[in-house]
């Protein structure tokens, strides 16, 4: 007697294709390597501005904020990196979420060092370590699987209220620029820019570097994330944890600004709370959507 054969499943092998969704696209080798290499450099570039003293040049100003800058690296984007890109060669989508947040957290703030200081002897240093973000960021944003992201975030995830805020800040944050520059191209006045004391310079290369790259990655990810659009998760993740680090060294460079001493500078900014506050609140529903996503039913 022959009897048919079942296919009988049991329900914890029903899970393991879903459980291994997550593990199937790794962060490559180049992009893993060039990540420890921007860890390793960004540490040691941070630690050296932090120690010796007028390793900037320039406005004292300037190099406050920097050095502001430089402990934030050291303390919290260094570690973080190395963490996530270890979890991410492992395959795991949410550490490649966060490298990818950090390095283009590198890049931006990088930008400031390389671009809006004079010649210094960090110049190459810092050269290195901001083409080397930009590089790991993309190899590492490419090899991201965002059907796989979509999927590990619950239907009910509020993701109309965190594009509202991503919206709302492109549209405070591109209003506000786009008044200064137009007011500038008619009366010459060059705008304060934020309450630390910043040179022209700095102004003018936070305005550029705001309208060109945050604006638009805070507006396109807050159009995609309403639309539920898999890349729309993918580029709200990168926009808030980048965001709140960028607030973070802003909170920390107006201290450095007062210790030095520096005319009409200030350590708080009475707006800055609110601006944190949204920041955190549209992390905190993204993070809620993914936790409810990933609970199975």
């Amino acid at each position: 007697m022959t009897h048919a054969t079942q296919d009988i499943r049991s329900p914890a092998a029903d899970l393991r294709p879903q459980l291994a969704a997550g593990h199937t696209h790794r962060i490559g080798p180049v992009a893993s390597r060039l990540t420890w290499l921007v860890a390793g450099l960004a540490l040691a570039a941070s630690l050296v501005g932090l120690v010796v003293d007028g390793i900037y040049t320039g406005a004292v100003s300037t190099a406050e904020m920097l050095r502001g800058y430089d402990l934030v690296t050291a303390v919290a984007v260094v570690p973080g990196l190395v963490v996530a890109v270890h979890l991410a060669r492992r395959g795991l989508v949410v550490a490649q979420l966060v490298t990818a947040s950090l390095l283009a957290y590198l890049v931006y703030t990088y930008a400031y060092y390389l671009f809006g200081t004079g010649f210094n002897d960090l110049l190459l240093l810092h050269a290195v370590v901001f083409a080397a973000a930009l590089s790991a960021f993309v190899l590492t944003i490419t090899t991201i699987d965002v059907r796989s992201v979509a999927q590990r975030f619950s239907p009910r995830t509020r993701v109309r209220g965190i594009a509202g805020i991503l919206g709302a800040l492109a549209v405070a944050l591109g209003g506000m620029w786009s008044y200064f520059a137009v007011n500038n191209a008619v009366t010459g006045h060059v705008p304060a820019g934020s309450q630390l004391v910043e040179t022209d310079t700095i102004v003018h290369l936070g305005m550029a570097l705001d309208l060109s790259l945050l604006v638009p990655l805070y507006a396109v990810a807050a159009v995609l994330l309403w639309q539920r659009a898999a890349w729309g998760y993918v580029l709200a993740t990168v926009a808030l944890l980048a965001g709140i680090l960028h607030q973070v060294s802003y909170l920390v460079a107006m201290p450095f600004q007062v210790a030095a001493d520096i005319p009409e500078a200030v350590s708080y900014d009475p707006i800055e709370p609110v601006i944190v506050l949204l920041y955190l609140i549209a992390t905190a529903l993204l993070l809620d959507g993914a936790r409810r996503g990933s609970t199975p039913s």
